[in-house]
């Protein structure tokens, strides 16, 4: 009787591994706007030396897991780091999807939070305490970017069931993905999002989980 029990049991715990898709969604390394503490925004900065060294201990972690697939946002940054995962695990092609692409921070682009709070106080305290209301002035709503980065997480998902992913973006991207996922508003939104740090995402049909937070203690 116990084994016609477990049975059944095999068979849905075969059939949800090989319809979930595993993301590992990386921030990517250092550029020199991030030592400087500036909103990056859309502005196509490189990596700087510690950004190569970051992307280098991300591929190292994930060398072992059988990336099926290296997806990045457009930027110089995010495509440096992913080229570098890809290298390491041997996949032959990277993809670029938009999505992943950071918010688009409009006036704020290039400034500091401190400055940023000076141009428009009002605006600042929404960004910084409502993902769902907040918006850059002159850029994105906060909302929208949101809701861009849980789509590309879907449609990675539906492309590659059953096989683990990586996938580079910002820091930002990925602490809006994981307040819509848990529901979070307030300031608790800003998670810690170490650079070149993994966040686990698994992904069955519409339904996506946060499975790992990231490490780190960068709230920039």
């Amino acid at each position: 009787m116990t084994e016609q029990l477990e049975a059944p049991l095999r068979q849905d715990a075969t059939r949800l591994a090989t319809e979930t898709c595993t993301i590992y969604v990386v921030r990517h390394g250092t550029t020199t706007m991030n030592v400087e503490n500036r909103y990056r925004g859309r502005r196509d900065v490189p990596l700087d030396a510690q950004g190569y060294q970051d992307a280098v201990d991300a591929a190292r972690l994930l060398s072992d897991v059988g990336l099926a697939a290296v997806y990045t946002g457009p930027m110089r940054r995010t495509i440096a780091t992913g080229q570098i995962i890809a290298d390491e695990a041997r996949v032959p092609d990277l993809r670029i999807l938009h999505g992943l692409n950071n918010v688009d921070y409009g006036a704020w682009e290039g400034m500091t939070s401190a400055e940023a709070q000076r141009y428009d106080a009002e605006a600042f305290q929404l960004y910084r305490t409502s993902p769902s209301r907040g918006a850059c002035p002159m850029g994105e709503r906060l909302a929208d970017a949101q809701t861009r980065m849980i789509d590309a997480l879907r449609l990675i998902g539906a492309r590659h069931p059953g096989e683990c992913v990586a996938a580079v973006t910002h820091a930002v991207m990925i602490r809006l993905a994981a307040a819509r996922l848990s529901g979070i508003e307030g300031e608790q939104w800003r998670i810690p999002v170490g650079r070149g740090s993994l966040t686990e995402f698994l992904v069955r049909q519409d339904d996506i989980v946060l499975s790992r937070l990231p490490e780190g203690d960068d709230v920039d």
